[in-house]
């Protein structure tokens, strides 16, 4: 069966966007004040095989690359999908689908876009199947809490920027209780770096 991910750039403080600036509607903002949180997909020198105009360090581009040729559909929030531009009617990973998870409709969602209004099991089966023999990512802190919630998930890899936001949209929302990770790997890498995480069982 594919594995449940989620892989994410966060700031030290468990920041996933910024404030929102002063005269920005919250469902607008995209990542506030915090682009730094994305620069090392840009500042290196090595191309991403994986993600067109992407140049990441060589140690950046292992992990990143490594992780996203796993991935075979992608599963994100309703929250998410409003502050990333909706991906313009297209999704987050060049070849994934995406599947957006929301409590009701969603109006202007796209023809490449499936609406699943079940709840995160419905959301992860629908994305399951139609990852066939790759993974599932999930995207946004609603989701992966739920999913946590659920039992759903296998694997996280934190991006981590080495960034205090102080405030923001927080990637970790409360959970009824504790769940343990094991750290499968660390990399240091310029401007980030990348810790990925089994969850315990």
């Amino acid at each position: 069966m594919s594995r449940v991910l989620s892989a994410h750039a966060v700031s030290v403080d468990g920041y996933i966007s910024g404030r929102t600036p002063e005269g920005e509607k919250e469902l607008d903002r995209g990542l506030g004040d915090a682009p730094m949180l994305f620069d090392w997909y840009f500042d290196g020198d090595t191309p991403s095989g994986e993600f067109d105009g992407f140049k990441l360090s060589e140690e950046s581009r292992r992990v990143f690359d490594t992780a996203a040729a796993r991935v075979g559909a992608v599963v994100a929030g309703r929250v998410t999908w409003e502050h990333s531009g909706r991906w313009g009617g297209d999704g987050p990973h060049p070849t994934a689908p995406l599947f957006v998870l929301s409590h009701g409709p969603v109006p202007g969602i796209g023809e490449k876009q499936t609406l699943v209004t079940g709840g995160i099991e419905d959301a992860v089966a629908a994305a399951r199947e139609a990852a066939g023999d790759k993974d599932v990512a999930l995207m946004g802190g609603g989701v992966l809490t739920s999913a946590l919630e659920a039992g759903l998930v296998d694997e996280m890899i934190l991006h981590q920027v080495p960034v205090l936001l102080g405030g923001g949209h927080a990637f970790f929302r409360e959970l009824p209780e504790h769940v343990s990770l094991r750290l499968l790997e660390a990399v240091a890498a310029p401007g980030v770096t990348h810790l990925h995480y089994e969850v315990a069982r």
